[in-house]
């Protein structure tokens, strides 16, 4: 029996090189609802889906040349029932974990290929 228990996905986030072409494709052509995102370091959108949302990112080539790194943060996240549970569960697992700078409580971990996996807490 898992000591991590998955509620729902939360979120996907995509990586895009150009924001404002794919700002007219998801909210203008697929009709979404863009929504606040908090001011991160890098450029992108949030789009509401209701129980989930879908999380625009800028790449490495779409940013100022001051701004550039590499970057590999797209990424799905889940809510998960209890997070120290999963905590754990990764822990016992050996899989290195870091804390999110969202603001949202969440952790990240990268699954055996390497993609990386959003764990939020439960929301209030």
């Amino acid at each position: 029996m898992t000591e991590m228990l998955v509620r729902r996905l939360t979120h996907a986030a995509v990586l895009v090189t150009d924001l404002a072409r794919a700002k007219a494709f998801y909210g203008g052509v697929l009709g979404l609802t863009e929504k606040r995102r908090p001011d991160f370091d890098f450029p992108g959108a949030w789009y509401d889906l209701g129980d989930c949302e879908l999380h625009l990112m800028s790449t490495l080539e779409a940013l100022p040349p001051a701004e550039r790194r590499p970057r590999r943060d797209y990424h799905i996240s889940f809510q998960v029932e209890d997070l120290e549970a999963a905590k754990h569960a990764l822990d016992k697992a050996g899989l290195a974990t870091r804390e999110s700078s969202s603001g949202r409580g969440s952790i990240f971990v990268r699954d055996p290929d390497g993609n990386l996996i959003e764990l939020q807490p439960p929301t209030a």
